[in-house]
């Protein structure tokens, strides 16, 4: 399992790329009976998109972006404790507490971390194969523009 090599900022995308309901019932069932604290109040909102233009690498703003965001510290039933945090671009609080339970259950390899860190895997991998396809497809869209000078000279005889 190659879960342990991947860094942890890469767990919430990874995650992501899996259904929600899977998410959610995983970490309802593996959190039953722990005490789930909030470090800070879970919030959802909207966000600003900031990029920098590539002619003069100026910021501007793209747009708005839903945004969630949770802070958790669960106690297992066994007394172990840990921290979960979670910012993703959904406008679901659950769904950022849910990730931010898998972020405390994986780093402290907490009880179920097992399976948690086989959801991250199967992510990674849905990441890879989407990267892969949306390579295959850039590749199919490449143009020869040494063909358009061809056509150009076929024209100026005629």
């Amino acid at each position: 399992m190659n879960t342990v090599i991947t860094k942890r900022t890469e767990w919430v995308s990874a995650l992501r790329t899996l259904p929600i309901e899977d998410i959610l019932s995983t970490t309802t069932q593996l959190t039953d009976g722990w005490k789930v604290q909030s470090k800070s109040l879970p919030q959802s909102g909207l966000g600003m998109m900031k990029l920098n233009d590539s002619a003069f690498n100026e910021p501007f703003y793209l747009g708005e972006i839903p945004v969630s965001s949770a802070w958790l510290e669960v106690t297992t039933l066994e007394g172990q404790q840990a921290e979960g945090a979670a910012q993703v671009m959904d406008d679901r609080v659950e769904l950022a507490e849910a990730l931010a339970l898998c972020d405390a259950i994986l780093s402290a390899q907490l009880s179920g971390w097992e399976q948690v860190a086989s959801m991250v895997d199967k992510g990674m991998k849905n990441r890879e194969k989407t990267r892969l396809e949306r390579k295959r497809i850039l590749a199919h869209t490449k143009v020869d523009f040494s063909l358009l000078d061809d056509v150009g000279d076929e024209d100026a005889k005629s």
